[in-house]
């Protein structure tokens, strides 16, 4: 597997540690990221949204993605960008996290 697969990888498995206090399934089976773009100079950007544009714990959930992206070998820096388009519906999630919640 080449270098950017695996920093993908790991990316995705530690967005996977990142959940709404609200919510038992993390944020990225809840399909709130719309996009994941590394950057050879060790930029990260992340595009997310959330369940509601007035999750009060957005804060919280920005920080825990940005401290657990530094964790990634090579990431030098962090920008996450929350969106709301599009706007997010149970559809996004996946099959477990439907299931999870009770939604299939």
């Amino acid at each position: 597997m080449n270098e950017f697969l695996e920093k993908e990888e790991q990316i995705v498995s530690l967005l996977k540690t990142v959940y709404d206090p609200e919510i038992p399934v993390n944020v990225y089976d809840l399909g709130l990221i719309y996009g994941i773009d590394l950057r050879d100079d060790g930029s990260l950007h992340i595009e997310m949204t959330l369940t509601a544009p007035n999750c009060p714990a957005a804060d919280f959930i920005v920080e825990d993605v940005r401290q657990k992206m530094l964790q990634v070998d090579g990431v030098k820096s962090v920008d996450v960008e929350i969106v709301f388009e599009p706007e997010w519906t149970k559809d996004m999630m996946s099959e477990e996290a439907k299931v999870e919640l009770g939604f299939a």
